[in-house]
């Protein structure tokens, strides 16, 4: 049954309508940034750039590197806008915009998250680079899905009765990363970790400025959780959904984080443009190479 106009709404020029691209306009590999302004850091380490697109928040850069055609979009902050990112990136490859029905065969995308995070265990380093083995979501995000048998219910459960979490909380939902780009990503430079996904950078996050907030131990919570050999090693704000999403719609996921800070020492970096810079490198080596 074809989609309705205000399911899947397309523009004048039959662009879909958030990130205001065609079909062609994105390659299956699609490296995820929050920032705007780091989509051109990403591209100008192509070999050739054939198209930048914007639209809002999404900027829009497609290009080739060592013969593997990229793309790199911004997403904003947030799963909130992930939502809106992966959902219409999937309709791109997966949706016949003509019909308006979704394709037999469908198209399997590679996403890859480069960003930053907080760490919140006293020995890892600022400035060092993990790889999101598994992602907790604090924001709900999934739980408007029918996702619950690729959830890692087990592991939510533990950190609900750890937590004493409260029931006026949205419950977390935990997701894995895929293995094949966690093998092809890692290396003895990068660490792994469970990543949480906060719904916000201040209160969710433990931090308090004007604002009164009702959980203070915010930090120690999570950081003192232990699951078999899985400890919470970061905070950062779009993991959990891009993990989730992915899964649902059958596309790979992978969050690479930039540890700019750390909750439990607090210390920050003192050059994060440069650390931000060399885990792009690191990324796209592994991904051409």
């Amino acid at each position: 049954m074809p989609l309705g106009s205000s399911e899947l709404i397309l523009n004048a020029d039959r662009s879909i309508y958030h990130l205001n691209l065609i079909p062609e306009d994105v390659a299956t590999t699609i490296i995820t940034v929050g920032d705007p302004d780091r989509v051109s850091d990403v591209s100008k380490h192509f070999d050739s750039l054939e198209l930048k697109k914007g639209k809002r928040e999404f900027i829009t850069h497609t290009g080739v590197l060592n013969g593997k055609r990229l793309t790199v979009i911004s997403t904003g902050i947030g799963t909130d806008n992930v939502d809106i990112v992966l959902n219409e990136l999937d309709a791109l490859v997966n949706i016949d915009f003509e019909t308006r029905e979704i394709k037999k065969e469908t198209t399997r995308l590679q996403f890859v998250r480069i960003g930053t995070s907080g760490a919140i265990q006293a020995e890892i380093p600022v400035d060092s680079f993990l790889i999101s083995a598994y992602a907790m979501g604090f924001d709900s995000l999934l739980h408007f899905y029918d996702s619950h048998r690729m959830q890692c219910t087990d592991i939510s459960q533990k950190f609900m009765e750890h937590a004493d979490w409260p029931a006026t909380k949205s419950a977390p939902y935990v997701v894995k990363a895929d293995e094949k780009l966690l093998q092809q990503l890692s290396s003895n430079r990068i660490r792994l970790g469970v990543t949480a996904t906060n719904t916000g950078f201040y209160g969710p996050q433990g931090r308090q400025l004007r604002t009164a907030i009702n959980t203070h131990d915010m930090i120690s919570i999570l950081a003192s959780f232990r699951h078999q050999d899985l400890k919470i090693t970061n905070l950062e704000m779009e993991t959990s959904g891009i993990y989730g999403l992915s899964k649902l719609m059958g596309h790979q996921a992978i969050s690479m984080n930039c540890l700019l800070a750390n909750r439990v020492t607090g210390e920050f970096s003192k050059n994060p443009e440069k650390s931000v810079a060399a885990l792009i490198e690191y990324t796209l080596e592994k991904l051409t190479t």
